[in-house]
């Protein structure tokens, strides 16, 4: 299954289920900005998470805002133009 890049910004109202749509989003992804995770998904994953995102937010009062910045063989750092600080991805090691 072919991975792609998203970057996922939230303005969650309340503390509480702010604080689950962060742990959430830190299990899937990178914590970039105080609000702002950049994750590495395959559909499935990004079904599950979306899903789950949908459960711990209050559609009325939150927002997550999604980007969907195509496919994982074009680095972040390759398509992401950062005014200031450069973007420096944290190192990923897999283990099975």
């Amino acid at each position: 299954m072919a991975r792609r890049h998203y970057m996922i910004a939230y303005d969650v109202a309340d503390d509480k289920r702010r604080n689950r749509v962060f742990d959430t989003l830190t299990d899937h992804g990178e914590h970039v900005q105080f609000s702002v995770f950049f994750c590495e998904l395959n559909d499935q994953e990004w079904a599950r998470l979306r899903g789950m995102l949908t459960d711990l937010i209050d559609a009325q009062a939150d927002q997550v805002i999604v980007l969907d910045l195509g496919d994982v063989v074009n680095p972040l750092e390759n398509i992401l133009d950062c005014l200031g600080k450069r973007y420096n991805p944290a190192s990923r090691v897999r283990v099975v």
